[in-house]
C-alpha cells in the first residue's frame, strides 16, 4: 500500500499481488476493457472493493491525457424533462466508466458561458449541451470545435455544421398534436410558442403550421404569442391572448410548464378547462397524472435522448479524427389525456369577452416565477 498524507491508499499493485495478475490485467479489468473476461473482471472489481481500493484520477489523467468525465449543461434541473434526460446521461456514462460533471444555465446565456469555461479548464473529455434560451452568440462553439473538444448539442441546437446532435422530433410532434386537434373539429387555435432564434421553438411552430396550412386554416397572427419555456411564459402569453378581445377555442404549448402557467391563468378568469377553453402541450410532467383534468401531450423520449447524447459523445472520443458528426432524431408520441379528447362547445365566457357591456373577470394574479 502507498501512504498519504492521510493514511494509506490501496494501490493497483495490490490487486494485483493479491489475485496474481499483472497490473495492466487490474488495470484494464477496472476501466471495462474488452481484452478482460467477464468472469475475471467481476473478480478483480469485487477484490477492489474488499480492499477499499479508490483510484487515482490525477495519476490517470497524467497517463492517459484522459479525466474519464463528460461535462454537461442543461438549462433547468427542476424540470420533469432535464430530470429525465440526466438520468439517461449518468446511468450511461457510469456503464462505460465515465463521470459527469453536471452545470445549469438557468437559461441564462452568460452564465453558459461561465459553466463551458470551467469544463473546458478542467479539460473534461466532451461535453454534451442543451443551450439556453437566451443563447445567440455562437463563438464559443466554434472554439470548443477548434480545440477538438467533442459537442453533443441535445434538445435544443444552434445553426451550426459540424457538430452532433441529438433532438426528438420536435415538428412531427406538433405537426402530429395539431392535426389531431384539427381533426376534432377545432378551427380556432392558438399557438404559445417558444422563441424563433432556439431549435424547439422553431420546430415546433412548423409543425404547427404545417397542420394548418394542411387544412386550409388561417392563423391569426394574433394568437401566436412567442416568448420563453417556462410557467411564467405561459401565464403572460394567455393574458396577451385574453387582451385580443376574444378567445380561441383550444390553446397548444410549446412545452408543459407554458402550459401549467395557461392553466393557471385560465383558472384565475373563473373559466374551466377543458369546457371553456381546451389546451394540449409538447411534453410531459411527473405531476401531469395528479391535474384534474389531465393534459394530454406529445411525448419525448426524454431517457433515450440523454442516453444517445451520452453514447455519441462518447464515440466521437474514441475515434476523434476518424468521426463524422452524427444528427439523431428520436420519435415522438401523441398521448391523449383528458383534454382534447373530443370537439367541446365553447363556454360563454368564452364566447364573449364581453357580457352586459362589461369585460369578464380579468387576471388580477402575480405571473409565477420562472
Amino acid at each position: 500500500m502507498k501512504k498519504t498524507r492521510t493514511g494509506f491508499q490501496v494501490t493497483l499493485n495490490d490487486i494485483a499481488k493479491k489475485l496474481h495478475v499483472s497490473k495492466v490485467t487490474v488495470s484494464k479489468a477496472l476501466r471495462g476493457h474488452p481484452d478482460i473476461s467477464s468472469e475475471t473482471a467481476e473478480k478483480i472489481k469485487a477484490t477492489a472493493r474488499a480492499l477499499g481500493y479508490s483510484p487515482n484520477f490525477m495519476a490517470r489523467n497524467l497517463s492517459s491525457r484522459r479525466t474519464n468525465a463528460i461535462g454537461v449543461i442543461v438549462p433547468k434541473i427542476a424540470h420533469h424533462f432535464f430530470s429525465s434526460v440526466i438520468e439517461g446521461i449518468y446511468d450511461t456514462a457510469f456503464q462505460n466508466g465515465y463521470e459527469v460533471l453536471l452545470t445549469v444555465s438557468q437559461e441564462n446565456a452568460e452564465r453558459e458561458l461561465q459553466h463551458i469555461n470551467s469544463l473546458l479548464s478542467m479539460r473534461v473529455d466532451g461535453l454534451i449541451i442543451s443551450v439556453s434560451e437566451q443563447t445567440r452568440d455562437y463563438s464559443i462553439f466554434k472554439k470548443i470545435k477548434e480545440m477538438g473538444v467533442p459537442l453533443t448539442f441535445m434538445d435544443r441546437v444552434p445553426p451550426l455544421e459540424g457538430f452532433n446532435t441529438v433532438v426528438a422530433d420536435d415538428r412531427g410532434g406538433a405537426r402530429a398534436a395539431t392535426e389531431h386537434i384539427l381533426n376534432l373539429g377545432y378551427t380556432k387555435i392558438a399557438h404559445l410558442g417558444g422563441h424563433q432564434y432556439t431549435s424547439i421553438g422553431r420546430e415546433r411552430w412548423r409543425g404547427f403550421a404545417d397542420a394548418m396550412k394542411h387544412h386550409g386554416i388561417t392563423v391569426r397572427k394574433d394568437w401566436i404569442v412567442y416568448g420563453g419555456f417556462s410557467e411564467a411564459e405561459g401565464y403572460k402569453g394567455f393574458k396577451m391572448l385574453y387582451e385580443t378581445g376574444k378567445l380561441p377555442e383550444v390553446v397548444f404549448a410549446v412545452t408543459f410548464p407554458v402550459a401549467l402557467g395557461v392553466y393557471r391563468a385560465v383558472r384565475e378568469m373563473g373559466m374551466k378547462i377543458p369546457d371553456d377553453i381546451d389546451i394540449i402541450c409538447f411534453g410531459n410532467s411527473g405531476m401531469n397524472h395528479l391535474m384534474s383534468p389531465s393534459m394530454s401531450y406529445v411525448d419525448q423520449p426524454t431517457y433515450d435522448l440523454g442516453r444517445r447524447a451520452l453514447e455519441v459523445t462518447l464515440e466521437n472520443i474514441q475515434k476523434k479524427g476518424n468521426f463524422l458528426p452524427q444528427h439523431i432524431t428520436l420519435p415522438t408520441k401523441l398521448v391523449l389525456c383528458d383534454t382534447c379528447t373530443k370537439k367541446r362547445a365553447r363556454g360563454k365566457s368564452t364566447r364573449l369577452l364581453l357580457k352586459n357591456g362589461r369585460r369578464i373577470k380579468p387576471l388580477l394574479g402575480k405571473a409565477p416565477k420562472s
